[in-house]
């Protein structure tokens, strides 16, 4: 998967809904500051529903999921380069207490304006990882 230096989409649609979110299906991704890949992924249809994301890459290098052709059909995607992964945050106090869903990370395609969360099938992958080292 292709890292996207400058995480700038102006609306997206979820064609694959959030877990918990089946009729919010379009949502801004705007990165929250310049200096970091922090973004918030808002939704339109209801006002104050937001979540904290980011690429995975920094904190979790060695993270790759694999998703099946329904998924690459639906999102439009025709190669990796096409993919911006993201994951949820569960923002605690700061760093040392802030988690990542990696089990079920936001996968977009930048140029189609399309997303889904994608409920991988891969034992063992934490809905809670500590983005710093425990």
């Amino acid at each position: 998967m292709a890292d996207h230096p400058a995480i700038q989409i102006p609306v997206i649609e979820m064609v694959l809904p959030m877990p918990g979110f089946p009729d919010h299906r379009r949502w801004a991704l705007v990165q929250l500051d310049g200096a970091s890949d922090l973004c918030s992924l808002g939704s339109l249809d209801e006002p104050g529903l937001r979540f904290l994301v980011v690429p995975p890459t920094p904190f979790f290098p060695d993270y790759a999921p694999e998703v099946g052709d329904d998924v690459v059909a639906a999102l439009g995607i025709e190669s990796a380069a096409d993919v911006l992964v993201l994951v949820v945050l569960n923002a605690g106090q700061g760093l040392h207490d802030t988690t990542a869903n990696l089990a079920a990370p936001l996968l977009v395609n930048p140029s189609a304006l399309r997303a889904g969360q994608i409920l991988l099938d891969e034992p063992g992958l934490p809905v809670a990882a500590p983005l710093l080292g425990a």
